[in-house]
C-alpha cells in the first residue's frame, strides 16, 4: 500500500472515530505542495477523493492542466486569499470558494458568476484567532456586511471557514473551532433558517479536534503525502 492510500484510509478512520456524523464529513485534499505530482493526484482519485483544494489560482490552473481530461472529475475548492483580479480565471469551473473574507470579493464573485450564469457555493472566512497574519472577517464586521451579502443572487453561502490560532495549546484551538460552530448555529437560527450546512475547519495537525467540534470539511495536505 502506497503512502497516499495509507494516509487516506487513516484519515477516513479518524473521521469515523472523531466525528459525531462522519457521513457528512468531506476530505478536501490540499494539493499545493510541489511533491504532489500527477501519480499522487491520480492515486487520490483512485481512492475516491474528488475534492481538491488550492490556495493560489496559478497553481490550481497548473494542477488542472497536469490532470488533463481527469480534471473534469474533480471538485475544485479555492481555499486561500482570493484576489479580485483572479476571480475571472476560476469562475467557470470552481466548485466552492472557502475564503470570502470581505464584501468586495463577494461582489466580484457574484458579478463574474452572473456573467457565466452560475451560482457559486461559498464559505465565509472568519478570523477567530486574532492573528494579523491570518485572513478573514472580524466577527463584528461580518455581521455588519451580512445583510448585503445575503442579497447577492449568484453566490450561495453554504457555511463558514476558519484557521485555528498558531499555538500548541489544544484548548485554544478547540475554543476557536467551537466558536465557529456557535456562530453557524446563531446564523442558522436568525438568518438562514437552518440552511447553513458546512464548517470548513481543521488541517493536517488539528483536524481531529475540528471533527470533534463539528467540522464537515477538513482541509488536509502534508499528512496525505508523508
Amino acid at each position: 500500500m502506497s503512502i497516499v492510500t495509507e494516509r487516506v484510509k487513516e484519515i477516513q478512520n479518524d473521521i469515523k472515530k472523531h466525528s459525531s456524523y462522519p457521513q457528512k464529513v468531506k476530505l478536501v485534499a490540499v494539493t499545493k505542495y510541489p511533491i504532489v505530482d500527477k501519480p499522487k493526484l491520480e492515486e487520490l482519485i483512485e481512492n475516491e477523493i474528488l475534492d481538491f483544494g488550492e490556495n493560489r489560482v496559478q497553481v490550481l490552473e497548473d494542477k488542472r492542466e497536469l490532470l488533463g481530461e481527469e480534471k473534469n472529475n474533480i471538485n475544485w475548492n479555492f481555499i486561500g486569499n482570493l484576489q479580485k483580479n483572479k476571480v475571472k480565471y476560476i469562475i467557470g469551473y470552481i466548485h466552492m470558494i472557502h475564503s470570502v473574507n470581505r464584501m468586495s470579493i463577494a461582489e466580484e464573485i457574484n458579478k463574474r458568476a452572473k456573467n457565466v450564469k452560475r451560482v457559486i457555493d461559498v464559505l465565509i472566512e472568519i478570523n477567530l484567532s486574532g492573528e494579523d497574519s491570518k485572513e478573514g472577517y472580524e466577527e463584528s464586521d461580518f455581521y455588519k456586511d451580512l445583510p448585503e451579502l445575503m442579497k447577492l443572487e449568484n453566490i450561495k453561502i453554504k457555511g463558514l471557514m476558519t484557521i485555528a490560532p498558531n499555538t500548541d495549546d489544544e484548548e485554544k484551538v478547540r475554543a476557536s473551532f467551537r466558536k465557529l460552530r456557535e456562530i453557524k448555529e446563531d446564523l442558522n437560527e436568525k438568518y438562514f433558517n437552518g440552511t447553513l450546512s458546512e464548517l470548513s475547519m481543521g488541517m493536517s495537525h488539528d483536524y481531529k479536534i475540528a471533527l470533534e467540534e463539528g467540522a464537515t470539511i477538513i482541509r488536509v495536505g502534508s499528512k496525505l503525502y508523508s
